[in-house]
């Protein structure tokens, strides 16, 4: 049966040009399961030739698996834009590839090209290097030899035990050093969220009553001793920080981490409206915090950049507090964190439009969630 596919594939070059391999990794884009690797050495090439490799490489071993649909995700802008015909080929040696790979997705049945973080694609990263490191001790990559190679690495490195983050009794302990407050703002109302529609990358505007919202949790925040509102840059998400900064008379910034899930395909449709048109993809979706919506984010890659996202915060205003204006995933992922709760936490939890949660982050690595879902300034 034809299913929906993701390739993701890297490729890379020690010198530039220099000794180069590739890597590519195709999945179910449903399940996340993995249905095919690839990776080999190049000899001597350039990132943007040996990312082409990958490239093809993925595109072929999707052919083999008769797709329905496939999503490149690749780290490399250039070959994104290249591949979606908004950026002209003009190097002579990646003309002939990019042909080569044009030919391929005129096979598949539909194509898409996304560009992803570089710590989103560590996969076909790995896979490449391992190639790269095969080459340079004479043998050519398989899975075979990648795995004696990770086995015999593994087994010299000492097991070490992770982490420990300290427990706390709020209230009872002293703190080292003052923790870091994040006043964590869901932005207003919009057309979508009236309609309780999925409404993740799009950029729409806060209604009448979103701005009132908006407003109101302005004024609680006013005297709140913020030094910083950061944001998401979504819309919604923007002119709710403007008024808080504007209350505030403080720093206003934007980092891409706090930005909504990608819901893809299901941008704009009801719950109901996905449940009937993509059941399967639905179901797993719920069942699993790895499972994207077609063309879309699953929560662990939404995770993976909140938490880059909030460590920037820690770093940038340690020991003091911080207005983060977001939205419904992220703030949820935050509060997540702070109780070292599992993924499916994401799934018991409710965060009502433009409410405030107030988390306490400690230098040893530990917080306390204050509040939850306060929506006090609302009614006052």
């Amino acid at each position: 049966m034809s299913r929906r596919l993701l390739i993701e594939a890297d490729g890379g070059s020690r010198g530039n040009p220099g000794p180069a391999g590739y890597g590519a990794v195709v999945r179910d884009a449903v399940t996340g399961d993995v249905l095919a690797e690839r990776a080999a050495g190049i000899g001597t090439a350039t990132n943007n030739v040996a990312e082409y490799g990958g490239l093809i490489a993925g595109l072929r071993a999707a052919l083999e698996l008769d797709p329905a649909e496939v999503e490149v995700r690749m780290d490399s802008k250039l070959v994104v834009e290249q591949m979606s015909g908004r950026w002209q080929v003009k190097h002579p040696s990646m003309k002939p590839l990019a042909r080569e790979a044009a030919g391929l997705v005129a096979q598949l049945p539909r194509v898409r090209f996304c560009w992803i973080p570089r710590e989103q694609n560590k996969h076909a990263d790995r896979l490449a290097n391992e190639a790269m490191d095969a080459a340079a001790r004479g043998e050519v990559w398989s899975l075979d030899v990648a795995d004696a190679f990770l086995e015999k690495a593994a087994a010299q490195v000492p097991a070490q035990a992770p982490a420990q983050v300290p427990n706390r009794l709020s209230g009872w302990q002293e703190e080292t050093s003052p923790p870091t407050t994040t006043l964590l703002l869901r932005h207003g109302q919009t057309v979508l969220s009236v309609e309780k529609r999925f409404s993740g990358s799009g950029d729409q505007p806060l209604t009448e009553v979103g701005r009132a919202q908006a407003a109101a949790a302005a004024v609680r925040l006013a005297s709140s001793g913020a030094v910083a509102v950061v944001s998401s840059p979504l819309r919604r998400a923007r002119e709710t920080a403007a008024l808080v900064g504007e209350a505030l008379g403080v720093e206003l910034s934007y980092d891409d981490g706090f930005r909504e899930t990608d819901f893809g395909d299901w941008e704009g449709y009801t719950f109901a409206e996905v449940r009937e048109k993509w059941p399967r993809e639905m179901e797993a979706w719920l069942a699993s915090t790895r499972v994207a919506p077609p063309f879309g984010e699953s929560f662990d890659a939404t995770t993976t950049r909140v938490r880059q996202a909030r460590d920037r915060v820690l770093a940038a205003y340690g020991g003091k507090t911080v207005v983060v204006v977001s939205h419904v995933t992220p703030i949820k992922t935050l509060i997540r964190m702070a109780l070292d709760a599992p993924p499916a936490a994401l799934y018991r939890m409710h965060l009502d439009l433009a409410c405030l949660c107030e988390v306490q982050w400690s230098s040893d690595g530990g917080a306390v969630v204050r509040s939850l879902n306060d929506t006090g300034h609302l009614s006052a």
